[in-house]
């Protein structure tokens, strides 16, 4: 069974990963810490008390009269410590005390004893038979409570500094951490601008060497992938020149040979390989328009750009179109005056989204019917609205109806499914945005492009 520092789900985070293995660990050296330090300063204390009791012990075993020591209160020996001596008989009677509550009795064994007496705990010392003056024994005692309060009291003092010392080195670790993770960010918004346009290594100045491995293969990946791209575009583009020049030819041929044709049957297949050729004249044109708008090296110029221009030229140019389908091409330009319709855009790209739209709508709407061009401006945004009243798009299909070579199933006007595509890459280029709707009430379509 492998085993993972990142948990699944919603707690795979670098940082709260560190935090779950090191904060558990900081609270163990805590621990322990505090533990040895108890240990220790308990050793030390009791190894320093002990000496001091065998020393007044021995001190007034020597003494040939008893000293008349002052009387002890319960506060002095419990909370300050303070020795409390007993002196005996040869025969164990009691002769003196300086705190009489304590009412031990004489140890048999000389030497130091831990006793338990009346719930409390206490470190004795019992002078020898043997020693110094025979006709009397003497016992020191000291309160266990006080020996432990003091350990505690040296014990804390010396893990203060660890226990203030955790919760300032987490938040330097979330700190640190949330400095990482936003370089890191900052790695993957670098990462997440790459385009087919403008494919770039990510820099390595700022990488950490643990993630440098891993943008550097992300770099290689992005070396191969504009390669595939560029490769991608030179297949296109050549091979739309390529097919442009036999394509132009059988057009001609076929120009030559309208004449020579008899009306009939003949007639009808010739008007459908005239189609077909058409078709594919088409096909080539925006085929390398697609691969002239995504050429590396074709960064059209941005300026200043009057919309109502732009309009005006691309209806010049498509008037044609519409007297061949008898249909009337108008342009509303009332709500927006000249002067306030500008764009600061590559000016053929904006060409480019208005002429696929208007011709889109040309070549979708019936013969005999009406396409409308509007140019407003709501809530502070330029708009331009193409209407037509062909047959609209299914609301499930707006969304594809951008992708490439796309065309919805049973469509009848003859395209190639790049028209909207072109428009979208070129409106993103112009900072601008495209919508489509069904006309509410009848059927048709309205696209609508607007400033963000």
């Amino acid at each position: 069974m492998m085993f993972h520092v990142f948990p699944a789900g919603r707690m795979c985070s670098l940082r709260r990963a560190l935090l779950l293995w090191l904060v558990p660990v900081f609270l163990l050296v805590g621990a322990a810490s505090a533990g040895f330090a108890y240990w220790s300063y308990l050793r030390m204390a009791s190894t320093f008390m002990d000496n001091q009791m065998e020393l007044l012990a021995e001190s007034m075993a020597a003494q040939e009269q008893d000293i008349a020591l002052p009387p002890l209160t319960r506060e002095r020996v419990h909370k300050l410590g303070t020795y409390v001596v007993q002196v005996f008989d040869a025969d164990g009677k009691p002769r003196f005390s300086s705190w009489p509550e304590s009412a031990m009795a004489l140890r048999e064994t000389p030497g130091f004893q831990d006793v338990r007496l009346g719930g409390e705990r206490w470190r004795v010392y019992t002078t020898g038979p043997g020693k110094a003056d025979a006709s009397r024994r003497i016992q020191v005692l000291q309160s266990g409570e006080f020996r432990r309060h003091v350990a505690v009291g040296q014990a804390g003092a010396a893990i203060a500094p660890v226990i203030l010392l955790l919760p300032l080195s987490m938040l330097i670790l979330w700190c640190v951490v949330a400095m990482v993770s936003r370089e890191v960010g900052t790695i993957a918004r670098q990462a997440s601008a790459q385009d087919e346009h403008s494919i770039a290594e990510l820099p390595l100045d700022r990488v950490p060497r643990e993630i440098a491995p891993l943008v550097i293969s992300f770099n290689s990946l992005l070396t191969r992938l504009r390669d595939a791209f560029a490769t991608q575009r030179r297949f296109v583009q050549d091979a739309a020149h390529e097919l442009r020049t036999p394509i132009t030819a059988v057009g001609l041929q076929l120009e030559n040979l309208r004449g020579d044709l008899c009306t009939g049957a003949p007639a009808q297949r010739f008007a459908q390989l005239e189609a077909g050729i058409q078709r594919a004249q088409r096909l080539v044109d925006q085929l390398l328009k697609l691969s002239r708008q995504e050429s590396a090296g074709a960064e059209p110029a941005l300026g200043p750009v009057n919309v109502h221009e732009v309009l005006h030229q691309s209806i010049n140019q498509l008037i044609t179109l519409a007297d061949q389908r008898n249909i009337d091409l108008g342009l509303d330009a009332s709500r927006l005056p000249a002067e306030a319709a500008m764009l600061h855009c590559p000016g053929s790209d904006l060409r480019s989204v208005v002429d696929n739209l208007i011709e889109n709508a040309l070549r979708y709407a019936p013969e005999g019917s009406v396409v409308d061009v509007r140019i407003g401006s709501a809530q502070g945004r330029l708009f331009i609205e193409v209407e037509d009243a062909g047959p609209g798009i299914p609301p499930e299909l707006q969304g594809r109806v951008f992708d490439r070579f796309f065309r919805v199933p049973g469509s009848d006007a003859g395209g190639s499914g790049l028209g909207l595509a072109i428009a979208q890459a070129a409106a993103k280029r112009c900072g601008l945005r495209i919508t489509l709707r069904n006309r509410e009430g009848r059927s048709g379509l309205v696209a609508r492009v607007e400033t963000r």
